[in-house]
């Protein structure tokens, strides 16, 4: 099957001029032919597709023919949140978490003032969400956004795809996020519109190399509005800065704190995973990292959370064992403030690390005035 698109041409002396300088025939009309072959789609099941060509190849063309392209339109005067009015607030989070959006101080912002990456996340999610049948179509994917960004992006949404049992195309110029998207087929105009079928999924997503050092407190104020408790944090805390590609992506922040029978007891104080890089489970790992090589220097380590999706985790893992307030609030008493009272009274997720403890990092662990020695890398 062929595409033809053909459009009159309306003569004057700029074309008159293109006419006797490139020597062109057809004076009377333009025609493209794209070959599309997606004949078998309906025959097999699948959760991602992908449209891949360089620009002017036809791929958007192909993209109209598999259904209608929609463009979300948000409420700027609204927190992005609430423009998910027809969910429940649960389910609302729940979305823009799957699209790997999960950091709280966003939600509550316009639309308008979110970072591209940002913007192209709660896109995403607000046309995920939207469909409750067909396909899901999706326009120019990741073309206005870093492409480490590109691929974080691109396994969080087929996770959720496949999670919720949905179909999604995305017509892109970029070859780079094929692995991270993992697509059950891919079609090209290029390679005469076939389409193709992968087993990517086989493989699962590729390795990712993160590198640490030790900071000061001051990076911190890199990360901390994307916290969602306070941004305020002890600066005696250890500090661990992580990157990839050379791009700063997470911190972990890590507190001394004795308690009664364990003198050398320490505790992740904050773990921030920036939202671009959210969605691939990242924050779990560095977190788990940091205590690891707690541990190896003989320390004993634990976490305090409110956060279902971590806490869940860390019950169901071999890695954590719950201690006795896993699962409590704290006592509320009449002098408590309300505001105060509501968040206190929540279920907290306490756990220590009990995994297997990580060597060769030590001097990150040093005093502040050795880490200065080194010379570490700082942002500041």
């Amino acid at each position: 099957m062929r595409i033809r698109l053909t459009a009159p041409i309306i003569n004057d002396r700029y074309t008159e001029y293109v006419y006797e300088a490139f020597d062109i025939q057809n004076r009377e009309e333009t025609s493209v032919s794209i070959p599309m072959q997606l004949e078998t789609l309906h025959s097999f099941d699948w959760n991602v597709g992908v449209i891949l060509g360089g620009s002017g190849s036809g791929k958007t063309t192909i993209l109209k023919k598999c259904g209608v392209l929609k463009q979300p339109i948000f409420d700027t005067h609204k927190p992005l949140i609430s423009n998910f009015d027809w969910l429940e607030p649960k389910e609302a989070t729940l979305v823009l978490t799957s699209m790997g959006l999960s950091s709280v101080p966003a939600w509550l912002r316009p639309f308008h003032t979110l970072s591209n990456g940002e913007q192209y996340r709660a896109t995403l999610a607000y046309l995920v969400a939207s469909a409750q049948e067909g396909v899901i179509l999706v326009d120019e994917y990741t073309s206005v956004v870093d492409r480490d960004v590109a691929k974080a992006m691109s396994f969080a949404l087929q996770k959720y795809i496949r999670r919720e049992r949905k179909k999604i195309i995305l017509a892109s110029c970029h070859y780079d996020i094929l692995e991270w998207l993992m697509p059950d087929w891919t079609c090209s105009p290029q390679k005469g519109g076939v389409l193709e079928r992968h087993e990517y999924l086989r493989r699962g997503r590729p390795h990712i190399a993160l590198q640490v050092s030790r900071v000061e407190a001051e990076t911190w104020n890199f990360f901390k509005k994307h916290h969602y408790l306070t941004e305020e944090v002890n600066k005696s805390c250890k500090f661990l800065l992580f990157e990839w590609n050379g791009k700063p992506i997470g911190i972990v922040a890590i507190i001394n704190q004795p308690r009664k029978g364990c003198p050398n007891g320490f505790a992740i104080s904050r773990t921030v995973i920036l939202p671009d890089f959210q969605g691939m489970g990242l924050g779990v790992k560095i977190s788990e990292f940091a205590c690891a090589i707690i541990k190896n220097e003989g320390g004993v380590i634990f976490t305090k959370t409110i956060n279902p999706a971590l806490g869940i985790y860390r019950n169901k893992s071999k890695l954590w064992r719950g201690t006795t307030d896993n699962g409590k609030g704290r006592n509320i008493t009449e002098e408590t403030d309300k505001r105060a009272a509501h968040r206190l009274g929540r279920p907290s997720y306490c756990h220590e690390y009990i995994g297997e403890p990580i060597g060769g990092y030590e001097h990150l662990l040093q005093p502040i005035c050795e880490m200065r020695k080194r010379n570490q890398k700082n942002l500041f």
